[in-house]
């Protein structure tokens, strides 16, 4: 038999190896905390907080402090009851130490000590140690104070008390170091963090959550009196709504809290932020099942009852046109998909919400009857929206998009029919695209030409969409379709290569084409497919050409060429020549791309802000995905 990892023909016992302690976790990082970018960098700080998190649930703790300090560290402090340091009475050290140096041990196991808790994993805490260079705890309790330190979870002295505390001062405090030889960037994101930090002190009403950057000066309090009913508002931002008071109902059943607000606005699009005793399922799970099959049914019911819907019911894409949703659960044992927590599993919750919400929602419309019609009469409009938009639909599928008369008359198409070696840049503008033909490389390259700024589709309901000629050449130019009809396969290109101007303009036209693509062709930005091509902003010369890309490179090159250096703004790409275009955007072996990712918070919320203007309170799923912390790298 041969080992496939050695190549070695002996596959003994000598050949199984078992990682002990923490070893396993630096081993496979990814396993814990889902990568070891910028996305598993935070989520270091989401682990340490969710155990103050869960002392606030508990009724222990009001303030949680989170500090990022000059050195790198963070501090994550709370004033709950305090780590237990008492000897655990089977491995005979302090518990607290237990807890960092043993994966699987934790309070949460114990439920006398934790009614509700972010996951039965117990790893939060032992994965931090062990993926930081140091770690340092100090607990406050029983009228002392008692630290320890860890060089990558392994403690370097014993658990020593330094003095005496205040009377009734207790709490934790977490200060660790990220391990730069674990991680791809260690520096940590304000506008990541803030963004998790709000939905937490939304989920917990009364809880101050303060936030603070020592590097910048930056700081930032979170505190909500209104809980999820203030969530639900600043989730809607300025957008137009139906109603002012958003419906709220909270119940327990079965030990299960079920905590939802709803409030519909003007708008088109469906925004659902689900969670599980506070962790955002970005993945919904049982209980957005339950909330959203009990919604339309109420829907349909109140509707059917009052005659406002003949014999075709409304379907659950028609009812959630425009609603903005908080699902918030407590559940005391929750079964995770991962140990991320990005999706619940427990059967028995979807039964629960689906019965606590078809009940509040009935009465609610039963006792709001003004309200109950502008949501059905919304839904209908979606009903009939959805009918119009599939007859446009299928006006697109009946163009074929592997032949050359089913094509965009305005596409300059590739000679290259393998998929792989071929890719297509969506152009800003026919003067652009006509310099961009006279530059590109026949063989692999093709060039599709756009009108300016295509249609905001987060404004724009799907038969608008679906009708609009720039999209349906756009659609039928890429060739997998779109909906039910999407089909990866049928990709004609490997790079869908946005290039637009490199100014204002030019990066609206970009972002309302990220829509696009995020709304309705998802699984190429999931695949890689989408790229966003790097124009230069300016050309200086002396005795030869420089390309620059930004006004702080432009400084840098300048100071070094001298004053009298030729500097030229291109004001967009058709001011360009073919050659120009080619050596700077388009010749593979000079050209900068990105490719469009899911990941960070900051930049989903600058994007949706440039869509539903600047005043508009960012919703952060708009690029996300629904991945809690989007990304998409300009």
């Amino acid at each position: 038999m041969v080992d496939k990892e050695t190549g070695s023909k002996e596959y003994s016992a000598e050949k199984i190896k078992v990682l002990e302690g923490l070893e396993g976790v630096r081993k496979r990082p990814a396993m814990y905390i889902g990568s070891t970018g910028k996305q598993g960098l935070h989520h270091l700080v989401y682990e340490v907080l969710d155990n103050s998190v869960d002392e606030a649930m508990a009724g222990y703790c009001d303030l949680i402090e989170v500090t990022l300090n000059k050195d790198g560290s963070v501090t994550v402090k709370d004033n709950g009851r305090g780590i237990p340091v008492d000897i655990h009475p089977v491995y005979k050290v302090p518990a607290v130490e237990v807890v960092v140096t043993k994966l699987h041990a934790g309070g949460k196991f114990d439920k006398g000590s934790y009614k509700i808790s972010g996951g039965l994993h117990g790893v939060g805490i032992s994965v931090v140690a062990a993926l930081s260079k140091n770690m340092k705890i100090t607990i406050k309790k029983e009228g002392k104070i008692y630290e320890q330190e860890y060089r990558i979870g392994t403690p370097l002295y014993k658990l020593k008390t330094l003095g005496n505390t205040e009377k009734g001062d207790t709490g934790t405090e977490v200060t660790f170091m990220p391990d730069d030889t674990i991680f791809s960037t260690t520096k940590f994101e304000f506008s990541a963090l803030e963004t998790r930090f709000r939905e937490v002190a939304f989920l917990n009403k009364g809880v101050k959550i303060k936030l603070s950057d020592e590097n910048t000066g930056k700081k930032e309090t979170f505190h909500y009196e209104g809980g999820i009913i203030e969530f639900v508002k600043w989730a809607n931002g300025n957008r137009e709504v139906l109603y002012t008071k958003p419906v709220y109902y909270v119940k327990e059943e079965e030990n299960v809290i079920v905590e939802i607000a709803v409030q519909y606005n003007s708008g088109y699009q469906e925004n659902v932020l689900s969670f599980v005793n506070t962790i955002n399922t970005v993945e919904g799970g049982t209980h957005v099942i339950g909330f959203k099959t009990a919604l339309t049914r109420a829907i349909n019911d109140y509707a059917k009852k009052n005659n406002m819907i003949k014999a075709e019911g409304l379907t659950g894409d028609d009812v959630r046109e425009g609603l903005t949703a908080i699902v918030s659960v407590k559940v005391p044992e929750p079964q995770f998909e991962g140990q991320t927590k990005t999706k619940l599993g427990n059967n028995e919750i979807k039964g629960l919400v689906d019965r606590v919400s078809s009940a509040a929602l009935g009465e609610f419309f039963e006792e709001n009857p003004a309200i109950a019609k502008r949501i059905v009469n919304k839904a209908i409009d979606a009903q009939k929206a959805r009918n119009a938009a599939k007859k446009a639909k299928d006006l697109v599928r009946r163009k074929n998009a592997f032949s050359v008369g089913g094509l965009p008359g305005k596409l300059a198409d590739c000679s290259s029919k393998k998929t792989e070696d071929t890719e297509v840049y969506l152009v800003e503008g026919e003067s652009a695209g006509g310099t961009a033909k006279q530059a590109r490389n026949k063989e692999f390259q093709a060039i599709l030409p756009l009108k300016g700024k295509i249609l905001n589709v987060e404004k724009a309901n799907a038969a608008k969409v679906f009708s609009n000629e720039e999209i349906a050449n756009l659609i039928t130019a890429i060739g997998t379709g779109i909906g039910d009809q999407f089909d990866a396969d049928k990709l004609r290109y490997n790079k869908v290569i946005i290039m637009t101007d490199a100014d204002v303009d030019g990066a609206h036209i970009r972002t309302l084409l990220l829509t696009f693509f995020f709304r309705f062709m998802k699984p190429l930005i999931d695949s890689g497919n989408i790229y966003i091509a790097v124009s230069p902003l300016y050309k200086v010369r002396k005795k030869k050409d420089h390309y620059v890309y930004s006004d702080d490179e432009l400084k840098e090159i300048v100071k070094k060429l001298g004053d009298n250096a030729l500097v030229q703004r291109f004001k967009g790409l058709g001011e360009m020549n073919s050659e120009q275009l080619w050596d700077t955007t388009m010749n593979p072996d000079t050209r900068l791309l990105n490719r469009v990712t899911i990941g960070d918070a900051a930049l989903a919320n600058e994007l949706f802000s440039k869509l539903m203007g600047d005043d508009v309170a960012p919703r952060k799923e708009f690029i996300l995905a629904k991945a809690h912390e989007a990304e998409v790298d300009i």
